[in-house]
């Protein structure tokens, strides 16, 4: 494994360039051509890339690319999705009680922190298997059975949202088929190809300016590629908006997940881009739920979820009542979950004889003021203060730019060296010894006032 920058007091082993490499690419894409390995080599030695941090593939076999470009059946779907929930290690001593949906219990995301594995069907296919984390509303990390052919399927489910707007998504190999973009400190960056997708190419990037050598290498990179599609959270889609990208860009769809996206920023992207902004909501334990392209409510989509609303009792909400949205998802097969607490908020109403969530009240993006008068995303600070080995977290910053944090178990000192190097400020850090000292329900890991 690549050792961190000696030179950066914030550099975590796991993100230095090949730190987390395996396999070799024959194993990653079992059916890549030798014109798809062409256009792969020529986008990862591109002398403007940034420094790729991780490889991966999808891992298809040619049968498995032939599954995933359409969506899985859902006539009958929740019979047979309760039938291999009562077969789970979670709830085979009491399978005999649970008769219909409503008989299970709500779970929550401690019990999946606590033993996944009760969650994983004894039968499995763990060859398809990789791992992906969450850090939740807490920071508790959380690894999540992922299986390769929901996470191929997922791409195809962007596909069609577009179509439903009117936009012909189809392999464009002079382009790269999708941009994935974050913008955080450090992270796993990667370039790929879509075996599903006739081998189109596509990456994760970091927007960061400290991905690349230069800010002109970024925007030369991002202009040579020219993405189809954009996908990333709020933080992220808004680097888009810088003037050079908006003059040589050209994307048929941006997909917006993760936090939630303002109708500001909504409405600036689609008009820099003349282009559809599709907001996802979902998690990554569930999958996507519901989108909308629009500042309307969330279409639950037509695919194996189904989503009630619950009091703060956890009983069927009335109709139309607001109340915390819980999720049956049959997507994953390995992570066949049943009545999932999201610790998300909102009520069901009829869109056109569709289901959907109006006035759903997900995660926000935050960010920090730093003392040089930058900002400062949320997810930097994540990801150090889950290096520190905290269960959970509060960070406050007020109107004057005071920022206090309490972490629930974790290295104090290496959190305060942490924050307060990546903020220019002094930071308090107080230490709690459990979760529910931050708070009942779904704590705010982050406001900031400043």
């Amino acid at each position: 494994m690549n050792a961190p920058d000696p030179d950066d007091p914030l550099a975590i082993a796991e993100y230095a360039p090949g730190g987390q490499t395996a396999l070799v690419d024959a194993e990653r894409w079992p059916t890549l051509s030798a014109e798809g390995a062409r256009r792969l080599e020529t986008l990862r030695s591109h002398p403007d890339a940034p420094a790729w941090v991780h490889a991966t593939g999808d891992r298809l076999s040619s049968e498995a690319v032939r599954r995933v470009r359409q969506p899985l059946p859902t006539t009958g779907w929740i019979d047979e999705h309760l039938d291999t929930a009562r077969r789970l290690p979670a709830y085979r001593r009491r399978a005999a009680e649970l008769l219909s949906l409503q008989d299970f219990p709500l779970i929550v995301r401690d019990d999946l922190v606590d033993d996944v594995s009760a969650f994983v069907p004894l039968d499995a296919d763990l060859a398809r298997a990789v791992h992906g984390s969450s850090s939740g509303s807490t920071g508790r990390a959380l690894l999540i059975p992922d299986d390769i052919e929901d996470t191929a399927r997922t791409f195809h489910l962007m596909v069609s949202l577009a179509a439903e707007q009117g936009v012909e998504w189809a392999p464009d190999h002079s382009r790269l088929a999708l941009a994935h973009v974050v913008k955080q400190r450090q992270a796993f960056t990667y370039a790929s190809v879509i075996s599903s997708f006739d081998q189109a190419t596509m990456a994760r990037l970091n927007l960061d300016e400290r991905g690349w050598r230069s800010p002109d290498t970024r925007t030369r990179f991002l202009v040579a590629q020219n993405p189809q599609a954009f996908s990333g959270s709020p933080t992220s889609l808004a680097e888009l908006l810088d003037p050079e990208l908006v003059a040589a860009l050209r994307p048929l769809v941006i997909f917006s997940g993760a936090m939630a996206l303002s109708s500001a920023l909504r409405h600036d992207l689609e008009r820099a881009y003349g282009c559809p902004v599709i907001d996802i909501y979902g998690l990554h334990e569930t999958r996507p739920i519901a989108s909308r392209a629009d500042d309307g409510p969330f279409v639950v989509l037509d695919r194996r979820v189904r989503v009630e609303v619950v009091d703060e009792l956890g009983r069927p909400a009335p109709a139309g009542a607001n109340g915390e949205i819980v999720v049956t998802a049959g997507e994953n097969p390995l992570l066949p979950l049943v009545r999932y607490r999201t610790g998300d908020f909102g009520r069901l109403v009829d869109v056109d004889g569709r289901l959907a969530i109006a006035d759903l009240e997900g995660r926000e993006a935050t960010t920090f003021l730093a003392s040089d008068g930058s900002r400062v995303p949320c997810v930097d600070l994540t990801q150090h203060l889950q290096a520190a080995g905290a269960h959970g977290w509060s960070v406050v910053q007020d109107a004057t730019g005071r920022v206090e944090a309490t972490i629930v178990r974790g290295d104090s000192a290496r959190v305060t060296a942490a924050l307060e190097a990546l903020l220019g400020r002094p930071v308090e850090v107080q230490r709690r010894g459990s979760l529910s000292e931050l708070g009942e329900g779904k704590p705010r890991r982050y406001v900031s006032r400043a």
